[in-house]
């Protein structure tokens, strides 16, 4: 399993606009066969700084549902929107895979 992680740096003005862009991958990932984790937007401290995480069973399978994305309606959509409202100033992805034991569901308590 990997799990990819995407930093992107937003312009602080238009994060309403982020938003919705994350509300479309929340749509267009799952369908297109990644597990998404979540889209996470500024709330706090940096005003800059958002998140995308999802996890694909290994690269090969990446390669095959970013060729889903590519022509999924919503997908091409979401392209689109963010390259004509350039909200997104920059963006970072790096797969990474769990190095510890299994440790529950995200936001478990413990």
């Amino acid at each position: 399993m990997i799990t990819c992680f995407i930093t992107y740096q937003i312009d602080p003005f238009r994060k309403e606009l982020f938003e919705q862009y994350a509300r479309n991958w929340g749509e267009a990932i799952p369908r297109c066969g990644a597990d998404l984790y979540g889209y996470f937007a500024p709330h706090e401290g940096s005003a800059t700084t958002a998140y995308g995480v999802y996890t694909l069973p290994s690269l090969a399978d990446y390669e095959a549902y970013k060729a889903r994305l590519a022509t999924d309606p919503l997908g091409r959509e979401n392209y689109e929107f963010a390259r004509r409202e350039r909200f997104i100033l920059k963006e970072d992805r790096i797969f990474l895979k769990n190095a510890s034991a299994p440790h529950g569901p995200l936001g478990g308590g413990r």
